[in-house]
């Protein structure tokens, strides 16, 4: 039996649309997927399972309506730009855990759509298929502190297998990552990166780095991880992590959406999350009780 990997890719800040979709329906990360099943082969992609956390509706329908009714209707101008600073400050803004207040459920409603995609994975791909998880700009801060809370042990929504504890995940790439922003409330030596979560996979099988940070020289978004504080400087000392810079937009484009929303369709990017994807298809199925 060949051997599989589940992959789970996310979705950052911006406008991906305001109206929920399927769990099993591909969206946002369309190239991408396409791009890898052309590199490795659709022989190989018959071996891994794909599916995406959308959560833009969330928060998206309020604020398109005071986009219209604040800015459009009273003449302001630059609307695409305008539009593409309104998503990114109110995702960020808006993503925020409040233990014990009721009014405000957007953390928990994002991580229960991370935790539905999951469960789904696991129902395509089986309990011990590793994990890989892609993701993009805020997506990289919820699947931080998606996987965070579950190894200390206070997740939203609880997991019922080793599979959805995030035992069997062997990778993290992060890419237009802006983690660091969501930091600086902390003093650096406070400030933690999450440990490997993939404890049932044997270290001898274990990725070094199992995570990639890909970001654009021109996105403002787009940040490096290794010098946020001494803990993520040394998880890129000791292999865990490794920042690279790539290329994912034209001239010009320095913070503009299109530098933000590049990553999808840049062969660098491919490259990388490929190599990945090679090394944790040698994994094979994780022993899970």
């Amino acid at each position: 039996m060949p051997n599989r990997i589940a992959v789970l890719v996310i979705h950052g800040m911006g406008s991906q649309g305001n109206s929920s979709q399927g769990i099993d329906e591909i969206s946002f990360s369309k190239d991408l997927y396409k791009a890898l099943k052309k590199k490795l082969g659709s022989q190989v992609f018959r071996n891994i399972g794909w599916r995406e956390v959308f959560w833009a509706d969330v928060l998206q329908s309020r604020q398109d309506d005071f986009v219209r009714r604040n800015l459009k209707r009273k003449g302001a101008r630059w609307m695409k730009t305008r539009r593409f600073v309104m998503h990114n400050l109110a995702d960020a803004a808006s993503y925020r855990r409040n233990p014990g207040d009721d009014r405000d459920q957007i953390y928990h409603q994002i991580h229960q759509r991370v935790h539905n995609t999951i469960a789904r994975l696991e129902e395509i791909s089986g309990p011990g298929t590793p994990l890989l998880v892609l993701a993009h700009s805020l997506g990289g801060h919820i699947m931080s502190n998606y996987i965070y809370d579950m190894r200390q042990g206070r997740p939203e929504i609880a997991g019922a297998t080793p599979f959805q504890r995030l035992d069997t995940m062997a990778g993290f790439v992060t890419f237009g990552c802006n983690i660091p922003v969501f930091s600086f409330s902390y003093q650096p030596k406070d400030i933690h990166p999450i440990a490997y979560p993939g404890k049932a996979i044997a270290k001898k099988k274990r990725l070094k780095p199992w995570w990639l940070n890909l970001n654009d020289k021109d996105d403002a978004l787009g940040m490096p991880l290794a010098g946020t504080s001494p803990g993520y400087q040394a998880l890129h000392d000791k292999g865990g992590l490794r920042d690279r810079w790539v290329d994912s937009g034209g001239l010009f484009q320095f913070w503009n959406p299109a530098s933000h929303n590049g990553y999808w369709r840049d062969p660098d990017v491919h490259d990388e999350i490929a190599g990945m994807m090679k090394k944790a298809l040698k994994i094979g199925q994780v022993a899970v009780d």
